[in-house]
């Protein structure tokens, strides 16, 4: 079984055959964390982009836990010079790990790391995990066209944001919908803060009218199991 639980904002844990995988985590300093970092657990950490509410506690998890921290090869280089474990990756390279297989995906955002260094390009991964189900988070993005060439992987399950300002808004986040095609689409990055405040009700409805796609909001907590 499969399990994926929102923790707030980006963050995510995916557990799939006991291995525990954390998603950009920002649990400190983000209002809906469901925990703190030190109550965390990671086998690995996967890093969409080098901003601070998505590496987040990424340094002070992987320390503690010995977790392996995945992102491109600059944020990669930048953890291990902190002590963590990492691999390395670059965008549209993926690899074999024992939890299945990640491939890092292209996204439209910035990755400078919190300390103003740079942090290569942003992406999104693709994991294609047991049984054939994959599962796609974007990270923060804005809509591109190749997105219908990861809707032809045969999506699970897709993450996107719709809070706007920083990211797509709703109506790019519905167009990204419609390219990405997924069986189930849950939104994310959005209601945070201010300036990403969404009707994520509104958006819901309107998806599912206009796509046919099963949208899930979930709560900070919530798990959907596969």
């Amino acid at each position: 079984m499969i399990k994926i639980t929102y923790l707030g904002h980006a963050s995510f844990q995916v557990t799939a055959d006991g291995t525990h995988i954390l998603i950009d985590p920002y649990l400190n300093g983000n209002p809906a964390a469901p925990f703190k970092p030190e109550e965390a657990q990671a086998d690995y950490i996967l890093v969409t982009h080098g901003h601070g509410d998505h590496i987040g506690d990424t340094v002070a998890i992987a320390k503690r836990t010995g977790a392996t921290a995945v992102s491109n090869a600059e944020i990669s280089r930048w953890l291990s010079a902190q002590g963590v474990a990492t691999h390395g990756m670059h965008i549209g390279g993926g690899h074999q790990f024992s939890f299945g297989y990640a491939k890092l995906t292209h996204a439209l955002h910035g990755s400078s790391l919190p300390d103003g260094s740079y942090g290569g390009n942003p992406g999104g991964f693709l994991l294609k995990l047991r049984d054939g189900k994959n599962f796609y988070f974007a990270g923060d993005t804005g809509l591109f066209g190749d997105m219908r060439l990861i809707g032809d992987e045969g999506l699970t399950a897709a993450f996107i944001p719709i809070g706007d300002n920083y990211t797509m808004g709703p109506d790019d986040a519905l167009k990204a919908v419609e390219f990405l095609r997924p069986k189930l689409v849950v939104p994310m990055h959005y209601d945070t803060f201010a300036v990403i405040e969404q009707d994520v009700g509104a958006w819901k409805a309107r998806v599912e009218a206009e796509t046919g796609v099963a949208v899930r909001v979930m709560a900070s907590g919530d798990t959907l199991e596969f």
